[in-house]
């Protein structure tokens, strides 16, 4: 069914509520440990390998490695990472949890106030671990920022270690598609599908990939924050309905079309110029 657009004005308001929705359903749950994020800085300054001063720790998506309480080292499950944003505001996720805080930063000093966490239940030992977490990050702690490491310390000693990940490129990563979208709404892929949806982008100008069901080739012109699809080379094998639902709805988007991209941390969003239709894709792990 075709969408009544009807005007410039109107086209831009779908893909902002179409990029909205895309970002808030593909980012639940797809980040692990170890694995590169998009804040406003891919690294913290000084990169050099002197300690820097808690300032530079602001804008970086920083990985949880492990927390070091009363000398025993407990390694961070999937998922567990700190935010720290100019304006004073801290936020993440302990392990499965996710939490917002106030942060204030004096020097090499940063003084974290714990507000708001969620209250999903999680296994046993990523349950302790968020405990150990949440205890060390709160109250005065000691920052020291060295190359792309951070190390927090707790006035009693303990320690939480941490990482900052650079950002996911767009060409050259295998991209899983998570997440359709019509207008300004969102789905995920059709049941039985995950990551049956791939797309890698070629750093010649070409794409490549799975839609679903059949494998495509095509070309693929990135010009600032838009990339032109070229017509598509696509197979013609038959599979059943939930694959061929998702090849349709993946190949509406990719094929001939021009769209708008962005990467948020390891989430990819594409919308098509109209708005009327977008995906979303995460990073597939290297192991996988």
């Amino acid at each position: 069914m075709q969408l009544p657009i009807q005007a410039p004005t109107r086209r831009k308001r779908l893909a902002v509520g179409l990029l909205a929705a895309l970002l808030t359903l593909a980012a639940c749950g797809t980040e692990k440990a170890g694995e590169p994020g998009a804040g406003s800085r891919s690294a913290p300054a000084g990169d050099s390998g002197s300690v820097q001063p808690a300032a530079d720790l602001t804008g970086v998506r920083w990985s949880v490695d492990s927390v070091t309480v009363d000398g025993k080292r407990t390694d961070a499950p999937a998922g567990a990472y700190v935010e720290i944003d100019g304006k004073g505001r801290a936020s993440g996720r302990y392990g499965c949890n996710q939490f917002t805080a106030r942060a204030r930063i004096d020097g090499h000093t940063v003084t974290v106030e714990p507000e708001l966490t969620t209250q999903i239940g999680c296994p046993p030992d990523v349950q302790h671990f968020e405990s150990l977490l949440a205890d060390a990050l709160s109250g005065k702690l000691t920052a020291a920022v060295e190359k792309r490491t951070l190390t927090l310390t707790t006035a009693k000693g303990d320690t939480i270690a941490l990482t900052a990940r650079r950002p996911v490129p767009l060409a050259g990563t295998d991209w899983r598609v998570t997440t359709l979208a019509t207008g300004s709404t969102a789905s995920s892929v059709p049941a039985g599908t995950e990551d049956r949806a791939r797309i890698t982008f070629g750093r010649d100008g070409t794409v490549h990939g799975t839609l679903g069901c059949n494998t495509f080739r095509g070309t693929a012109k990135v010009s600032g924050s838009a990339i032109a699809f070229g017509t598509l080379a696509v197979t013609r094998k038959m599979c059943p309905d939930p694959e061929m639902r998702l090849e349709r709805a993946v190949r509406a988007v990719l094929d001939g079309t021009t769209t708008t991209f962005g990467i948020d941390r390891r989430t990819l969003t594409l919308t098509t110029k109209d708005g009327a239709r977008g995906l979303g894709a995460r990073a597939a792990d290297r192991n996988s």
